[in-house]
């Protein structure tokens, strides 16, 4: 699969040779009839090295859609995490079984333990995923944070607005907060780790004693690609 290297670079990608325009960001007209559009990971006043954002440039505006409504959060939750008191004790958690009954990404999601909440931008909860299908016309997105994905059993394809990630076990992926995704399942079965982090974006530490020669390079972390989907067809978007 394709990618762009990088952590933190700018990157510029097109699905379609001359879809993206040339010398401003948001034309009165974009190439092919595209609508402009841009997700902000920060203020927008935020200092230039700080400042994130990604302009996307669609073939229907992310805003036509129905209003959404409640659904069940079954067994996903997010902080203060005051349900329970919290005990003293050793704890540990066994891999949860797989389930038998048809389960995509997000209806086996579980929360394990998590500090902090978002409404104060400080925190992390950590979630257990189970998987033995796709989510198919099904999409989640997570206001409250960014999400890491920490696969243990199966690969998974993160198809994104951004573009196509693989993630396989051995490997993180990082889905940032706001972004659009479905989990597709490359093996018959998929099961990890999800780190919801509700701070600041993640980084990479500084060099340490060895400097240069630090095993968390820039160039060793993947962007996506540009890639879309062009069907008419009736989908689900669950926001957290």
């Amino acid at each position: 699969m394709e990618y762009q290297s990088g952590f933190g670079n700018v990157h510029s990608t097109e699905a379609v040779p001359g879809a993206l325009p040339v010398g401003q960001n948001a034309p009165q007209q974009p190439p092919k009839g595209l609508y402009a559009e841009v997700i902000s990971g920060t203020s927008f006043t935020a200092p230039r090295a700080e400042n994130l954002s990604a302009w996307l440039y669609r073939l229907r505006p992310s805003a036509m859609h129905a209003p959404f409504r409640r659904v069940d959060d079954r067994a996903i939750r997010s902080g203060p995490f005051d349900e329970v008191e919290t005990p003293p004790n050793r704890l540990r958690w066994n891999p949860l079984p797989i389930p038998n009954a048809p389960a995509d990404f997000l209806d086996e999601l579980i929360t394990l333990a998590g500090s902090g909440e978002p409404a104060a931008q400080a925190g992390v909860a950590v979630h257990m995923f189970r998987a033995n299908r796709s989510m198919g016309e099904r999409y989640f997105v997570d206001s409250d944070g960014e999400l890491m994905f920490v696969p243990q059993l199966g690969e998974i394809l993160i198809f994104t607005e951004l573009g196509r990630l693989r993630v396989a076990p051995g490997e993180i992926g990082v889905v940032p907060r706001g972004i659009k995704f479905k989990v597709e399942l490359l093996e018959k079965q998929a099961r990890g780790y999800l780190c919801e982090n509700y701070g600041a974006p993640f980084r990479l530490p500084e060099l340490g004693l060895i400097g240069a020669q630090g095993l968390a390079q820039a160039r060793d972390f993947l962007a996506p690609v540009a890639a879309f989907e062009d069907q008419d067809a009736k989908c689900e978007v669950i926001n957290k």
